[in-house]
């Protein structure tokens, strides 16, 4: 359904258009000259305007004018008599998207009205998916260690391939910074680049939102809606969380890796695309299988090529780096001096676990820039109190030299959960154990502490 806007001086004209348009499902507002239709632009947004040329008070080619500068994403369309239509051409000229000469019937202006909106549609949707390539263009991977030159490495070989990439690591990590280089260094890379987060939609929304619905398919459905898949044909559509895809759907999304073919909901019709998928999760996809909760032919199908991409613990070598990125770009975002960081305060970084990966410490570098009092630097003092409770590996081995390695897991473990304020999920997953593997070892100690308190 469309909001649409008709200027014309003749009642009956108005009416009988108004009658035909809201027939077909519109919402119809009418003005009976051109100063009317310019108060109602102010105040009202319209999807479309249908205006006559030659009106008293104001000329269509006047409101034309005034309708640009008050709605210039608007398009509007013309009508015209036979003796008007050089005057119509002007229109088109200074911006009309059409027009249609009197008289005419009911079929004719709903379907000028109909590949008037779709064609307006069609302009908004490309204008969005520029700005989001604009606002989410690829930003680099940060880091010299070992480990991430081997990632980097394997981004820039897989990018020239159009297979499917598995993109695994804990939240935080760059998943998604490592899809937009896939994408950037690809063949592709002139072409869209979309995300969907599939932990985000219900199954209904998701299956629309991917592969696009005709209209009247659902409750709602008022227009054909293309999906990304459609959307990012001929380039690349990124699926994150892809682990929580539900079960009914993930045959459809099996099919279109196979066969680059889907249909739309509520549509007969087979579509043909080419899309390179790249999929992440921060999930045990291998465990899911077993569980029955993924099916082990797409799991196949997604894990082509697999990138695993470390947690910030197994790189505090990078930190450094990291933190000098981070203070760049916010010295660039704000117009601001570039503090620089205190090496103390780059030991105080490398001894703590880093649960929330890069985007903790991205967070511990913002907040730094805000609170910090000292001018054009980073003190240890500043943020050494938010990064007490959970220890780096290194630092935990090295603080417990010489404990039993049972003693050294516990103490890791338990400062962890006490961070996380007793919650098992968010404890489990920045240790990258399972939270059955957690709640035993916890059941354990309770019950060997309540041994010893006995024994006492």
């Amino acid at each position: 359904m469309a909001r649409i806007l008709i200027v014309d001086d003749q009642e009956m004209m108005r009416d009988s258009l108004a009658a035909t348009l809201a027939r077909a499902g519109h919402e119809v507002v009418a003005a009976n000259d051109g100063p009317v239709a310019v108060t109602r632009l102010g105040t009202t947004r319209f999807d479309l305007m249908i205006t006559d040329l030659k009106m008293p008070k104001m000329t269509g080619l006047e409101l034309l004018g005034e309708a640009k500068r008050l709605r210039a994403e608007m398009p509007v369309v013309v009508m015209t008599a036979f003796a008007t239509v050089n005057t119509a051409v002007e229109a088109m000229k200074m911006g009309a998207y059409d027009y249609i000469q009197k008289p005419f019937d009911g079929d004719e202006i709903r379907l000028l009205v109909e590949r008037t909106l779709e064609h307006n549609r069609l302009i908004r949707e490309n204008q969005a998916l520029r700005t989001m390539a604009e606002m989410n263009g690829p930003r680099p991977m940060v880091g010299s260690s070992v480990v991430m030159t081997e990632v980097k490495e394997k981004i820039e070989l897989v990018a020239k391939s159009n297979v499917t990439v598995l993109v695994t690591g804990a939240s935080g990590t760059g998943k998604e910074v490592v899809a937009r280089l896939l994408h950037a260094q690809s063949e592709r890379s002139e072409r869209p680049m979309l995300a969907v987060n599939c932990a985000a939609l219900s199954e209904n929304l998701l299956e629309s939102e991917l592969f696009g619905h005709e209209k009247g398919a659902f409750t709602g459905a008022d227009r054909m809606r293309r999906g990304r898949f459609e959307l990012a044909d001929g380039g690349t559509l990124l699926l994150d969380e892809v682990s929580e895809i539900p079960t009914g759907l993930q045959a459809k999304l099996l099919r279109v890796l196979q066969e680059s073919q889907f249909e739309r909901v509520g549509s007969s019709l087979t579509q043909q695309v080419d899309v390179r998928v790249v999929a992440t999760t921060n999930r045990n996809l291998v465990a899911a299988v077993g569980e029955g909760k993924f099916r082990q032919d797409l799991y196949y199908r997604l894990n082509v090529v697999p990138i695993e991409l470390p947690a910030l613990s197994q790189r505090l070598e990078d930190i450094p780096e990291l933190s000098r990125h981070f203070l760049h770009q916010i010295a660039k975002r704000d117009k601001s001096v570039f503090r620089h960081i205190e090496s103390d305060a780059v030991r105080v970084m490398q001894r703590y676990g880093w649960p929330g990966n890069v985007r903790e410490l991205q967070n511990i570098i913002e907040r730094a820039c805000v609170l910090e009092r000292e001018p054009g630097v980073i003190r240890s003092a500043t943020i050494e109190p938010w990064l007490r409770g959970t220890m780096s590996p290194a630092a935990a081995a090295g603080d417990l030299a010489g404990h039993p390695l049972a003693m050294i897991e516990k103490q890791v473990i338990m400062s962890t959960l006490e961070k996380f304020k007793g919650h098992r999920i968010k404890t489990a997953t920045a240790l990258g154990i399972g939270v059955r593997t957690l709640g035993m070892k916890l059941k354990k100690w309770r019950e060997e502490e309540e041994v010893a308190a006995v024994s006492v």
